[in-house]
Protein backbone atom coordinates (compact mmCIF):
# COMPACT_ATOMS: atom_id res chain seq x y z
CA UNK A 1 0.00 0.00 0.00
CA UNK A 2 2.88 2.19 0.65
CA UNK A 3 3.94 1.56 -2.98
CA UNK A 4 0.73 2.54 -4.57
CA UNK A 5 0.99 5.56 -1.98
CA UNK A 6 4.35 6.81 -3.46
CA UNK A 7 3.55 6.12 -6.94
CA UNK A 8 0.41 7.92 -6.53
CA UNK A 9 2.31 10.95 -5.38
CA UNK A 10 5.16 10.86 -8.04
CA UNK A 11 1.98 11.16 -10.58
CA UNK A 12 0.32 14.06 -8.96
CA UNK A 13 3.86 16.16 -8.75
CA UNK A 14 4.23 15.10 -12.34
CA UNK A 15 1.24 16.57 -13.37
CA UNK A 16 1.37 19.62 -11.05
CA UNK A 17 5.28 20.55 -12.50
CA UNK A 18 3.55 19.94 -16.12
CA UNK A 19 0.49 22.47 -15.64
CA UNK A 20 -2.80 22.42 -16.52
CA UNK A 21 -2.22 21.82 -20.47
CA UNK A 22 -1.11 18.04 -18.82
CA UNK A 23 -4.23 17.24 -17.40
CA UNK A 24 -5.58 18.08 -21.18
CA UNK A 25 -2.98 15.88 -22.65
CA UNK A 26 -4.46 13.16 -20.13
CA UNK A 27 -7.92 13.64 -20.75
CA UNK A 28 -6.96 13.63 -24.90
CA UNK A 29 -4.88 10.00 -24.09
CA UNK A 30 -7.85 8.42 -22.07
CA UNK A 31 -10.09 9.33 -25.18
CA UNK A 32 -7.67 7.56 -27.53
CA UNK A 33 -6.89 4.43 -25.47
CA UNK A 34 -11.20 3.92 -24.64
CA UNK A 35 -11.33 4.04 -28.73
CA UNK A 36 -8.32 1.69 -29.56
CA UNK A 37 -9.50 -0.76 -26.41
CA UNK A 38 -12.75 -0.93 -28.14
CA UNK A 39 -11.79 -1.85 -31.79
CA UNK A 40 -9.37 -4.16 -30.24
CA UNK A 41 -12.15 -5.95 -28.45
CA UNK A 42 -14.65 -5.50 -31.50
CA UNK A 43 -11.80 -7.58 -33.22
CA UNK A 44 -11.61 -9.95 -30.31
CA UNK A 45 -15.18 -10.62 -29.67
CA UNK A 46 -17.40 -9.20 -32.54
CA UNK A 47 -16.55 -9.26 -35.43
CA UNK A 48 -16.39 -13.12 -36.03
CA UNK A 49 -19.97 -12.86 -35.27
CA UNK A 50 -21.07 -10.39 -38.05
CA UNK A 51 -19.02 -12.04 -40.57
CA UNK A 52 -20.24 -15.51 -39.87
CA UNK A 53 -23.76 -14.11 -39.81
CA UNK A 54 -23.49 -12.04 -43.22
CA UNK A 55 -21.36 -15.70 -45.07
CA UNK A 56 -24.46 -17.57 -43.53
CA UNK A 57 -26.87 -15.19 -44.77
CA UNK A 58 -25.06 -14.95 -48.92
CA UNK A 59 -24.59 -18.57 -48.48
CA UNK A 60 -28.40 -19.19 -48.18
CA UNK A 61 -29.33 -17.11 -50.98
CA UNK A 62 -30.77 -19.57 -53.56
CA UNK A 63 -29.32 -17.11 -56.45
CA UNK A 64 -26.11 -15.25 -56.69
CA UNK A 65 -25.24 -14.36 -59.94
CA UNK A 66 -27.77 -11.60 -60.96
CA UNK A 67 -27.23 -7.97 -60.98
CA UNK A 68 -29.52 -7.37 -57.80
CA UNK A 69 -27.60 -10.45 -56.12
CA UNK A 70 -24.03 -8.41 -56.96
CA UNK A 71 -25.87 -5.43 -55.22
CA UNK A 72 -26.81 -7.04 -52.24
CA UNK A 73 -23.47 -8.62 -51.86
CA UNK A 74 -22.16 -4.96 -52.11
CA UNK A 75 -24.37 -3.98 -49.52
CA UNK A 76 -23.09 -6.45 -47.17
CA UNK A 77 -19.28 -5.90 -47.67
CA UNK A 78 -20.17 -1.90 -47.05
CA UNK A 79 -22.12 -3.17 -43.56
CA UNK A 80 -19.49 -4.91 -42.15
CA UNK A 81 -16.44 -2.04 -43.70
CA UNK A 82 -18.46 0.67 -41.68
CA UNK A 83 -18.49 -1.79 -39.03
CA UNK A 84 -15.05 -2.16 -39.25
CA UNK A 85 -13.67 1.08 -39.80
CA UNK A 86 -15.95 2.48 -36.93
CA UNK A 87 -13.84 5.22 -34.97
CA UNK A 88 -10.07 4.68 -36.51
CA UNK A 89 -10.80 8.10 -37.89
CA UNK A 90 -11.22 9.67 -34.16
CA UNK A 91 -8.40 7.68 -33.18
CA UNK A 92 -5.97 8.75 -36.24
CA UNK A 93 -7.38 12.75 -35.22
CA UNK A 94 -6.86 12.05 -31.57
CA UNK A 95 -2.84 10.54 -32.24
CA UNK A 96 -2.59 13.61 -34.30
CA UNK A 97 -3.74 15.99 -31.36
CA UNK A 98 -1.84 14.94 -28.87
CA UNK A 99 1.91 16.63 -29.51
CA UNK A 100 -0.20 19.35 -30.69
CA UNK A 101 -1.42 20.03 -27.14
CA UNK A 102 1.97 19.24 -26.15
CA UNK A 103 3.35 22.08 -28.19
CA UNK A 104 0.21 24.16 -26.49
CA UNK A 105 1.84 23.70 -22.99
CA UNK A 106 5.24 24.61 -24.77
CA UNK A 107 3.80 27.53 -25.25
CA UNK A 108 2.16 28.08 -22.11
CA UNK A 109 5.23 27.34 -20.19
CA UNK A 110 7.26 29.71 -22.06
CA UNK A 111 4.88 32.41 -21.31
CA UNK A 112 5.42 31.65 -18.10
CA UNK A 113 9.63 31.88 -18.10
CA UNK A 114 9.31 35.31 -20.31
CA UNK A 115 6.59 36.53 -17.28
CA UNK A 116 8.98 35.73 -14.36
CA UNK A 117 12.04 36.80 -16.29
CA UNK A 118 9.54 40.18 -17.28
CA UNK A 119 9.13 40.83 -13.68
CA UNK A 120 12.04 39.38 -11.87
CA UNK A 121 14.87 39.18 -14.42
CA UNK A 122 16.64 36.33 -15.60
CA UNK A 123 19.14 36.06 -12.31
CA UNK A 124 16.63 33.91 -10.55
CA UNK A 125 17.10 30.58 -12.07
CA UNK A 126 14.69 29.07 -9.85
CA UNK A 127 11.51 30.97 -10.44
CA UNK A 128 11.68 30.47 -14.49
CA UNK A 129 12.59 26.19 -13.99
CA UNK A 130 8.81 25.86 -13.03
CA UNK A 131 8.47 27.51 -16.64
CA UNK A 132 10.48 25.37 -18.50
CA UNK A 133 9.56 22.61 -16.93
CA UNK A 134 5.74 23.35 -17.86
CA UNK A 135 6.81 24.31 -21.29
CA UNK A 136 8.93 20.58 -21.68
CA UNK A 137 6.79 18.08 -19.66
CA UNK A 138 3.37 18.75 -21.62
CA UNK A 139 5.56 18.41 -24.79
CA UNK A 140 7.13 14.73 -24.13
CA UNK A 141 3.83 13.37 -22.85
CA UNK A 142 2.20 14.87 -25.77
CA UNK A 143 4.88 13.00 -28.07
CA UNK A 144 4.54 9.81 -25.51
CA UNK A 145 0.97 9.67 -26.37
CA UNK A 146 0.82 9.90 -29.67
CA UNK A 147 3.73 7.32 -29.96
CA UNK A 148 1.58 5.08 -27.88
CA UNK A 149 -1.12 5.49 -29.65
CA UNK A 150 0.31 5.62 -33.75
CA UNK A 151 1.19 1.77 -33.49
CA UNK A 152 -2.15 0.42 -32.69
CA UNK A 153 -4.21 2.86 -34.75
CA UNK A 154 -1.92 1.93 -37.91
CA UNK A 155 -2.81 -2.03 -36.59
CA UNK A 156 -6.53 -0.96 -36.42
CA UNK A 157 -6.55 0.32 -39.72
CA UNK A 158 -4.53 -2.51 -41.09
CA UNK A 159 -6.87 -5.44 -39.73
CA UNK A 160 -10.04 -3.68 -40.99
CA UNK A 161 -8.99 -3.27 -44.85
CA UNK A 162 -7.91 -7.08 -44.64
CA UNK A 163 -10.60 -8.92 -42.76
CA UNK A 164 -12.79 -6.83 -45.62
CA UNK A 165 -10.91 -8.05 -48.40
CA UNK A 166 -10.91 -11.55 -46.65
CA UNK A 167 -15.25 -11.06 -46.38
CA UNK A 168 -15.12 -9.96 -49.73
CA UNK A 169 -13.00 -13.08 -50.91
CA UNK A 170 -15.60 -15.39 -48.87
CA UNK A 171 -18.26 -14.27 -50.44
CA UNK A 172 -18.42 -16.29 -53.63
CA UNK A 173 -19.99 -15.66 -56.72
CA UNK A 174 -20.67 -18.81 -58.62
CA UNK A 175 -23.62 -20.81 -57.65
Amino acid sequence: MLALNEAFGAIQAFMERGGSVLFLVLGVTFIMWVLIVERLWYFALEYNKQKNRVVDAWESRAERRSWYAHKIRTAMISEVNNNLNQGVGMIKTLVALCPLIGLLGTVTGMIEVFEVMATQGSSNARAMAAGVSKATIPTMAGMVAALSGIFLSTYIERRAKRESERLEDSLTTDH
